[in-house]
């Protein structure tokens, strides 16, 4: 039996809503610019699937990659991973990294979620694993000794295991003072601290240190990501497990930090490792290794995706597009388990996308 063809790709800007505006030591994010990526096969299956950029300025630039690589594979069978070899071949002399990485990750798993909603089963599923209920932490901003309380109690009142905000004040007092005002409203509740790169290896070294004692779960990105000589010194130094990946470009950037052994923890972002295809590559490496793997963001792809992963952590909670989908993905009793529908298991909501789209000349 033939199988079926890539028809056509249609995407949408939007400004997704998000329950807190992210404020971290580099900027303001009130929403999440993403763009939604709905790919046609000719048998009229819909694979469904979005990626995220940090700037809305970026967001043309964004789709744009995405209709690029969409127009080299128009018209091929839509195989996940054949497509995925062949466009990592093709753009071999350009290389798929940063906003190309991005758009093929989006687009890898919306051929994923298309293969899977094909099959008539969820996507855990058609990965050969079993559904799993995932720890989720509460994912936030940037919040001072006073402010954090609130964001505490949040998570301890919707009974998240864990909750991880940023650090990265003016001040090395002042990240400590919201870490010590945070744990005393979570208890036994794990708490993590994101520098979101903020800091240089000099300044990590000292405020890691001094973070020590604070009984955090991890302390994420201290230092520039791909620094992974200056990681790993954190890494050897420091006492608090040092956790990266994020930024992570395709499963060769994990491999190298692996050998460079950069960090204790490692952390995947689904779009960034190149979507299911990159995930499951990375995966393996994390099993070899001996780490376990967290996700990031992207909660409806990462959901199913921790299913399939041998050294599986926790599932960051940072509901992008929550808003935007016809049915959510809720915590049930502290914990989060994959839908039990076909795919990735995410609808459109269309009002909803209607209100946050974002205008553009071809709209």
């Amino acid at each position: 039996m033939s199988l079926a063809k890539i028809q056509e790709v249609r995407t949408t800007q939007v400004l997704a809503p998000i329950r807190r505006p992210l404020r971290n030591a580099s900027g303001f994010i009130p929403s999440f610019p993403v763009v939604l990526i709905d790919l046609v096969r000719d048998d009229g299956v819909v694979g469904r699937a979005y990626t995220q950029i940090y700037f809305p300025e970026l967001l043309p630039a964004l789709e744009g990659s995405i209709h690029s690589l969409a127009t080299l594979i128009k018209g091929m069978p839509a195989s996940p991973r054949d497509v995925y070899d062949f466009l990592m071949l093709r753009m071999r002399l350009w290389g798929v990294k940063n906003t190309f990485c991005t758009a093929m990750g989006g687009l890898d798993m919306a051929l994923w979620d298309a293969y899977a909603r094909g099959r008539d089963e969820p996507l855990y599923d058609t990965l050969g694993a079993q559904p799993r209920a995932h720890k989720p932490y509460y994912s936030v901003g940037l919040y001072d000794e006073n402010s954090v309380i609130e964001v505490a109690e949040e998570a301890v009142t919707e009974n998240y295991a864990g909750l991880k905000i940023k650090g990265g004040f003016p001040t090395l007092a002042e990240d400590i003072a919201a870490v010590r005002s945070a744990k005393r409203v979570l208890g036994e509740r794990a708490l993590m601290i994101d520098y979101n790169q903020s800091l240089t290896v000099a300044e990590a070294m000292i405020r890691c240190k001094a973070l020590d004692d604070e009984g955090l779960a991890w302390i994420e990105e201290p230092i520039i990501a791909d620094d992974y000589d200056g990681n790993a010194k954190l890494a050897d130094a420091i006492t608090t497990p040092i956790q990266i990946g994020e930024n992570f470009n395709g499963p060769e950037d994990m491999q190298i930090a692996v050998r460079a052994k950069a960090m204790d923890y490692v952390m995947i972002d689904p779009q960034f490792i190149r979507g299911v295809t990159g995930w499951l590559e990375t995966a393996a490496m994390a099993r070899e290794a001996g780490l376990e793997m967290s996700s990031h963001t992207f909660v409806e792809a990462s959901s199913h995706l921790l299913c399939a992963t041998p050294t599986a952590d926790w599932l960051e909670h940072m509901d992008v597009v929550g808003q935007l989908l016809v049915e959510p993905f809720p915590l049930v009793d502290g914990t989060l388990t994959p839908p039990d529908r076909p795919g990735l298991g995410m609808e459109w909501n269309e009002e909803m996308v209607s209100k946050y789209r974002v205008k553009t000349n071809k709209s």
